[in-house]
């Protein structure tokens, strides 16, 4: 039987942690681990997930899992997976869980070497667009126009003023054996990526979008809603790479309103019309080279 949010295990491998109501990145864990299964062991560097998850004296993982260095999670994940196959077991599945920050920025380099060795883990990045566990700094995942601590939005600077990095395309340019993106807006799509993933051999690597009601300022009830909006929308898109070939999973007959999907969010309500019709061109021009380049 093919596995969904209907099939899924009731077994529960995180709970008890101490995320913000309506957390993406908590959900994204959640998921995931039902997947893989108890014998997942779970490496998580210095970010939301870890902070929420590792409670003294409450462990919220129901697997074994540990807390990386803030730049090491892939090369950790390395080790984990050594160690475990020099000792003769092979029934487990190394799986890390990064942020965006510590993925795009600090963690890049080792993820970069880990697939250049073809490691056998699965990296997961729960993409909520800034550092959100030390006060919303930007990341280079933070979308163009964002208001973060660090990119304020004012008379001269309305938030932030680089494109959001296409890390996706970066990992799959790597030649990797598997890489997607999904959003918690479209569980089922993570769902199966996450039961493919878990039956190739190498590294492979799932960019989930994880909204942050805190940081994006939604409502706690509105996590799901606003992940799916902005696939809807055509500011995410979901996708996979392998065999050398990317492969385009959703295609909207057509896009909802980029306008509304931002007006939605306080870390928008600074832009003027005529930002929101740079992120429109963006976003279209994006879907002009996925076009030309997505099966």
């Amino acid at each position: 039987m093919a596995l969904n949010a209907k099939t899924l295990s009731e077994t529960e491998l995180f709970y008890g942690h101490k995320a913000c109501a309506g957390c993406g990145g908590s959900l994204a864990v959640r998921i995931a681990l039902k997947v893989l299964g108890e014998n997942a062991v779970a490496v998580l560097p210095a970010g939301c997930m870890s902070a929420v998850g590792f409670n003294f004296p409450q462990l919220c993982f129901g697997n074994n899992a540990i807390i990386s260095t803030f730049a090491g999670t892939a090369s950790m994940l390395t080790g984990v997976e050594a160690g475990l196959r020099a000792q003769g077991i092979t029934d487990f599945h190394a799986v890390g869980f990064a942020g965006d920050g510590g993925t795009a920025d600090i963690g890049l380099q080792a993820l970069s070497g880990a697939i250049d060795r073809n490691d056998d883990i699965l990296y997961i990045c729960y993409d909520n667009e800034a550092y959100m566990n030390t006060g919303i700094q930007k990341s280079s995942l933070t979308p163009f126009g964002a208001r973060t601590t660090t990119t304020p939005a004012g008379k001269n600077i309305r938030g932030n003023l680089r494109p959001k990095k296409n890390l996706f395309e970066i990992v799959a340019a790597h030649g990797i054996p598997y890489a997607a993106t999904a959003s918690v807006g479209y569980l089922n799509d993570f769902i199966r990526k996450v039961e493919k993933a878990k039956q190739i051999k190498g590294t492979k690597y799932i960019h989930i979008l994880a909204p942050c009601p805190t940081g994006w300022g939604v409502k706690t009830d509105e996590t799901v809603e606003i992940a799916k909006e902005v696939v809807d929308c055509g500011l995410w898109y979901l996708a996979e790479y392998e065999n050398g070939e990317l492969t385009l999973n959703h295609q909207p007959k057509e896009f909802s309103s980029v306008e509304s999907y931002l007006r939605k969010q306080s870390r928008f309500k600074h832009l003027t019309d005529e930002d929101i019709e740079v992120i429109t061109k963006s976003r279209d021009a994006k879907w002009e080279f996925i076009h030309k380049n997505f099966n």
